[in-house]
């Protein structure tokens, strides 16, 4: 004890003498006239000198900062296992009613270099259109203008194209949703394959004709089932640029409640598929019908090397500022970006739809006319009574002029003289009809507009990439550059609304069964990748790839398609007919299935210690699945392990790219367990029950929880026995508050059940982490505690009910629209409410009529223990326009301000505006939210996407679930009633602000500020742009929440189980800011047959260094974004190291294999690797 008082005084004397040196040179520098004068002529040798000690002091600053990170961290070590029993030795309960548990007393240390704060405070480029500016400035106040009824009037002078002609592209399209009235299958056979069909005799027709098209869902389906003949006609047409395939995702994603990791795999998924059938790299992105569009979105299509894209579904305030502005097109660049390498050139269309009446200028009316689908005889007409006329000689001169001063009037809200019109709607062009009707109309048009001089225009049919090429071109800058004078515009385009106040933000939360189910085959099909790859690589490196199950990159295909067809905006976001959500539904628990096969089949060929003694067959599975789904809308069931006296082999994987300390908990058949590990350690284990009513155990099993400690990205090996000796298996603790209700109480032998008078004071749970308040009455949340903080925080949780309106204007899939303010939930019956306390976990359950509701606290070291895990059983099937919602109140000062996610990738600042309706101040929340004041923060995790607002200062609040019993007239035809009993989970992580922990930023910052300053680095360039970012112990726990340990117990053998021993893939840790977002096998030529590459894909993330720092459990060091890749993975070597395009289409020149690599904050990027 004395050494490390010694160390410390040590280690705080030198750290001071550094930061007031460091303070002696600013205040020189800034007090020295003669320097600040000259700051932009110094000699170079001075400069060279004056370079070298910033150098020198850097580093002097990074060594002392990581000298007090460890001393820090020697001390918490100190204070998190002074206390602990010693190896062998029982858990025992300390003073404050904590337990205190037997530790593996391994040393951890977390080490976050200060140059990898600066990231968060850094310096940002002004942009002309900020998003949050945009919404404070305007008045949302819907004010008619005229036939452009949510515009204004929009006037043009005749000879203004004198000069310059108007250049006009109509681009024709067919917008096929993969599912929403009819099933993906449907759709295809009644409508999409007579598109395709239609489409190779019509363009052949005529080379002036141009097509686009999005979903290669739908393209990759038609191509399987055609001759070879009609696959190469289609090629041609692609390849000549007749047909321009863009985005060429494998669908046109939701944005909103889609998680980054599925928008890039159905990207690479279409993109791969595009590559290797048809040769082409798309360039343009298209998202005309998601709701509300994502800053994610242009980051990731930069990525994949797309030069340009357009989206369509955003307020129509916001078109109309836009619009009045000129400002329709700018530069999308991200708010974090520190110069301008994210910014992707953006069209926004600026009417109410995508359809015909909505894209050839501002009367609808007159749009109308010119859809010629719609002339008189057919099934579809014009709401506005003036049905369109076929073109012949006597009124083509009538018909252009009237179409061109339209094409005029939308060129007017546009800075270049190029005209975009898109021409379609859902699923048209199926018949070869239509196909005549538009393209012969139009082309009489066209001839007579181009060949009067006097009309001033030049109009064709195009592509999409066709139009920003002229524009690109008329701008004289080069594709993708920023036109001179157009605007940079920094944020997202959430909440959505079409009209009025109907704000689309009920979808956000719409069927949350299937938003939880997707998340959960994500992470499988992340954890399934890696585990293939690695197994593949392995097998390869032994020389036995012929004996492993190379084939189930069957299932892995399989399951790719069918999270990326999930991601359709009319699939994740639970805005689809019932028949359609259960053949989502279908798909999902299919792959799901294999999914599991392939993770079993990797993980037994891992962890066997004599790969000699691998066997593989197909119908007798090594391991078992951790759980099972009985049907596609049921939730899971716990896996029962039978246990006897022998050993029972129990397998663990880790998914996440960190060491894991976690508890880790199975069903068993016996309640005399104990668990070991795998050389033979008693381990310590909480064993309690299963229950079958709020006051009942069932007498099926039995719950045994255990701490683990998982290698990152690994497989572990554990030994349950049904023993009669376990002393360091202890019971939980359950004790019942039935508060008056007469309800049968059965415990199970040996497990101790206890009822409890009714007391309405606070009562508590304790981990050697936190302290909880609940409420005596309502057994909810009201307080948390951290063990460092003498102060109890206020988190008090309310459960709400919104209705929706009486007037004919409801609630439905889509929209929200609330009757007022929530009302608080109410019940007859108080509820009953069980408290369980044991020396690894405790919980409060809450059990109402609608929900049940759980709040637990691992008593572990690190991340598992740092945060409280939440989950919700909703069931609201007997409801009717009934939206459930919780909400947490606190005393943070959060004022009008809150943060979101977009997809899991970045921190979106909200604020709460008294001007908008109550609907109109929810946002989509994929991953997490958050609340902050100078003291705490306050983050909500979530492991589905749902809506979330904060209405009043230090309050967050979710919607839950959702029950509406009409339609709200956008399609759909249909309400939601078709609920499902949903768990909905989460993680509540109470952070404080750290004076110490951000000073090494702050001063850096300030110290790098003040160098460009001296050498003229443009300070006056130089705001704060709206951004933040979670913690690093925020995104851990987001990552251990989202990634679930899969326990896979090994079926049991009559010749016994061969030896097994732990997999760690990884020779060192990875710096825990780096993510491995996927290690993906890259298709072969072959049919489901992998390439011998993989495709690596990791993102950095940006880190807010500002709040305390906690003991993660594990070794946590960061790198400045370094990563060696030479020696990463444990007996595998890497022959090759190409950096790629997000989406593998494009590559770079060969690293070699021993590089470096170096990853900038929240960039993501991808490397093709050969490993064997």
């Amino acid at each position: 004890m004395k050494l490390k008082k010694q160390v410390t005084v040590c280690g705080g004397a030198i750290f001071c003498v550094a930061v007031f040196s460091l303070y002696l040179m600013l205040d020189r520098v800034q007090h020295d006239p003669a320097r600040r004068q000259n700051a932009g002529n110094f000699p170079r040798s001075q400069i060279s000198v004056l370079q070298n000690r910033i150098e020198q002091l850097e580093q002097l600053l990074e060594e002392n900062h990581q000298i007090i990170s460890h001393i820090k961290d020697s001390v918490l070590e100190l204070t998190d296992t002074g206390a602990v029993a010693p190896s062998g030795q029982l858990p025992f309960r300390s003073a404050n009613g904590s337990w205190v548990l037997p530790f593996d007393g391994r040393p951890t240390f977390l080490s976050v270099m200060p140059q990898d704060c600066q990231f968060a405070l850094g310096r940002r480029k002004d942009t002309e259109l900020q998003m949050l500016d945009v919404y404070s400035l305007l008045n949302f106040d819907n004010v008619d203008g005229g036939v452009w009824k949510q515009g204004f009037e929009i006037s043009y002078e005749p000879n203004e194209w004198d000069k310059e002609p108007l250049q006009v592209f109509v681009v024709p399209h067919s917008h096929n949703d993969p599912g929403w009235i009819k099933t993906f299958d449907k759709y295809y056979s009644d409508q999409t394959q007579h598109i395709f069909n239609n489409m190779l005799v019509k363009l052949a027709e005529d080379p002036r004709r141009k097509f686009i098209w999005s979903e290669i869902s739908f393209l990759a389906k038609w191509w399987d089932s055609v001759d070879t003949q009609k696959q190469e006609t289609m090629r041609k047409l692609i390849l000549s640029g007749q047909l321009e395939i863009v985005t060429g995702g494998w669908v046109m994603t939701d944005e909103a409640n889609v998680h980054y990791f599925a928008m890039i795999d159905q990207l690479i998924e279409g993109h791969q598929w595009l590559e290797k059938n048809i040769g082409v790299t798309p360039r343009s992105g298209w998202a005309v019908d998601p709701f509300g569009h994502s800053a994610t979105m242009p980051y990731l299509l930069k990525r994949a090397n797309l030069t340009s894209m357009l989206i369509q579904r955003v307020h129509y305030s916001i078109k109309k500022h836009l619009a009045f502005s000129r400002n329709l097109e700018f530069m999308w660049r991200q708010a974090w970006d520190t110069d301008s390498s994210t910014d992707i050139f953006c069209h926004m269309m600026p009417f109410y739809s995508y359809d015909v009446p909505h894209t050839c200028g501002p009367d609808p009316k007159i749009c109308c006319q010119f859809d010629f689908k719609r002339l008189p005889g057919g099934r579809v007409n014009c709401p506005w009574k003036v049905p369109p006329r076929a073109v012949v000689e006597a009124n083509v001169a009538e018909r252009a002029t009237l179409l061109l001063d339209q094409y005029r009037k939308k060129s007017k809200l546009f800075r270049s003289k190029v005209v975009l019109v898109p021409l379609g709607d859902d699923f048209r062009y199926d018949k070869a009809l239509e196909w005549d009707q538009q393209y012969l109309n139009y082309q009489k048009l066209f001839d007579y507009m181009n060949s009067h001089p006097e009309m001033h225009v030049h109009a064709q049919f195009g592509t999409l990439t066709d139009y920003f090429n002229a524009i690109y071109k008329m701008n004289g800058v080069a594709q993708g550059a920023r036109p001179p004078d157009y605007p940079v515009l920094s944020g997202d385009f959430f909440a959505y609304a079409d009209r009025e106040d109907h704000y689309w933000s009920g979808y956000y939360t719409s069927r949350p069964f299937y938003k939880n189910f997707d998340r959960v085959l994500e992470s499988h099909l992340r954890g399934a990748e890696i585990l293939y790859s690695l197994a593949v690589a392995h097998a390869r490196h032994l020389g036995m790839e012929g004996r492993y199950p190379v084939s189930d990159y069957t299932f892995l295909t399989d399951a790719r398609r069918s999270v990326g067809l999930f991601q359709h905006h009319d699939a994740i976001t639970g805005t689809a007919k019932e028949a359609v959500v259960i053949d989502y539904g279908t798909k999902l628990l299919r792959s799901l299935m294999g999914l599991k096969k392939v993770i079993i089949n990797a993980a037994h060929f891992l962890i066997l210690k004599n790969k000699d003694l691998y066997r593989f067959y197909q119908t007798e599975p090594f391991l078992e699945t951790d759980d099972r789904r009985a049907t596609q809308d049921s939730l899971p069931q716990r896996t029962l392990i039978e246990l006897d006296p022998s050993p029972r082999y129990l397998v663990l994987f880790n998914p996440v790219e960190q060491e894991r300390l976690c508890v880790v908990t199975v069903l068993v058949n016996t309640a005399r367990v104990r668990v070991l590990t795998e050389d033979g350690q008693t381990l310590p284990a909480q064993l309690s029950a299963q229950w079958t009513s709020p006051s009942e155990m069932s007498p099926d099993g039995y719950q045994v929880s255990f701490m683990a400690r998982l290698p990152a990205l690994g497989l572990a090996v554990f030994h349950l026995y049904d023993s009669f000796d376990s002393p360091l298996t202890l019971r939980s603790d359950a004790a019942l508050r039935l508060n008056g209700r007469g309800l049968t109480v059965r415990g199970v032998d040996p497990l101790p059940l206890r009822t409890l008078a009714a007391d309405e004071r606070r009562f508590y749970i304790h981990s050697q982490s936190l302290t909880l308040g609940f409420s005596g009455t309502t057994g909810l949340l009201e307080s948390i505690r951290r063990k460092d903080d003498p102060q109890e925080v206020r988190v008090q949780m309310e459960m709400l009910i919104y209705g929706t309106r009486p007037s004919k204007d409801k609630s439905g899939a889509y929209l929200f629209l609330p009757d007022g303010k929530a009302k608080p939930y109410t019940q007859k019956e108080r509820p009953v409410v069980r408290v369980v306390e044991g020396p690894l976990f405790s919980e409060v359950v809450s059990h109402y009529q609608h929900f049940q509701l759980t709040v637990r606290i691992n008593n572990v070291p690190g991340v598992d223990g740092l945060s409280l895990d939440i989950t919700t059983l909703v069931d609201i099937r007997d409801q009717a326009n009934k939206e459930l919602a919780m909400r947490l109140v606190t005393d943070i000062q959060s004022k009008d301000t809150f943060f979101t996610d977009l997809n899991g990738f970045q921190i979106q600042p909200r604020r709460y505006f008294k001007k908008l309706p109550l609907q109109a101040n929810f946002y989509p929340m994929p991953t997490m939210a958050y609340i902050q004041d100078t003291q705490y923060r306050l983050t909500l995790h979530t492991a589905q996407a749902l809506g979330v607002a904060s209405l009043d200062s230090g309050q967050l609040e979710v919607i839950l679930d959702r029950r509406l019993m009409q339609d709200d007239n956008r399609g759909l035809g249909q309400g939601l009633k078709d609920n499902k009993r949903t768990a909905n989970k989460f993680r509540i992580l109470l952070e404080r602000r750290a004076g110490h922990a951000g000073f090494f930023a702050t001063v850096s910052f300030l110290f790098h500020s003040l160098i460009s300053y001296i050498f003229g680095g443009g300070a006056q360039e130089v705001t704060f742009g709206p951004i933040s970012f979670p913690s690093l112990l925020s995104h851990m726990t987001s990552a251990i929440l989202n990634h679930e340990v899969l326990a896979l117990p090994v079926v049991p053998k009559k010749r016994g189980v061969p030896p097994l021993r732990t997999f760690s893939p990884l020779s060192a840790a990875l710096p825990c800011d780096i993510h491995l977002l996927n290690l993906r096998s890259i298709q072969g030529q072959q049919e489901h047959v992998p390439s011998p590459y993989t495709a690596l894909i990791l993102h950095r993330k940006g880190l807010d260094c500002s709040l305390e720092a906690q003991n993660p459990g594990f070794n946590c060091s960061t790198t400045q974004g370094r990563l060696a890749i030479a020696g990463l993975l444990q007996s595998l070597d890497v022959h090759l190291l190409q950096p790629m395009s997000l989406s593998l289409m494009f590559s770079s020149t060969p690293l070699t294999n021993t590089s470096v690599i170096h990853l900038d904050p929240m960039e993501i990027s991808t490397f093709r690797i050969k490993l064997r």
